[in-house]
């Protein structure tokens, strides 16, 4: 069986938006390229072989959306573990070394790839996202960014 895809209310909505407009895409990739093959003369064309491309780039984006909302579970508020960071969690975390704060939700991979306003997304598959699961507030955790190490405190966790 497919593994399961959690998702907050938001995501899953933002997720069959992008799909919604991908489809949109697909019918214009598809007009472009049927107008390309009626006035191509030669099938080397360089215009007729990247709206080929475009179309398959679109499908395949289709097929990756439409697979990950079949496999979405919704998540509603804490999962048993009030106060600690979950999926869904907005979090609030300071920088130790700047002290600034940063107000995030903790999310997984396919819904913090989708770009949409509001919360600054976190993928629980991201260094500060792994190291973030299970934290609550007042607990400190480092994360390995490459050359640097940053320290960030919880400040809250709200669902």
């Amino acid at each position: 069986m497919a593994r399961e895809i959690k998702l907050t209310r938001e995501g899953y909505e933002r997720l069959q938006k992008t799909l919604a407009n991908e489809q949109q895409r697909l019918a214009e990739a598809t007009r472009i390229l049927q107008e390309q093959l009626e006035n191509a003369a030669d099938y080397e064309d360089s215009g007729l072989e990247d709206a080929k491309r475009e179309k398959m780039n679109i499908e395949a984006r289709i097929d990756e959306l439409e697979d990950t909302l079949a496999r979405a579970v919704i998540m509603e508020g804490a999962n048993g573990d009030e106060g600690r960071a979950s999926l869904g969690a907005i979090v609030v975390l300071v920088d130790e070394n700047s002290k600034r704060e940063m107000r995030v939700q903790l999310v997984s991979a396919p819904e913090a790839s989708v770009l949409g306003g509001g919360l600054p997304k976190i993928s629980d598959d991201s260094p500060v996202g792994t190291a973030l699961l299970g934290k609550k507030a007042g607990e400190s955790f480092v994360v390995n960014l490459g050359a640097r190490q940053a320290k960030y405190k919880v400040k809250s966790v709200e669902y």
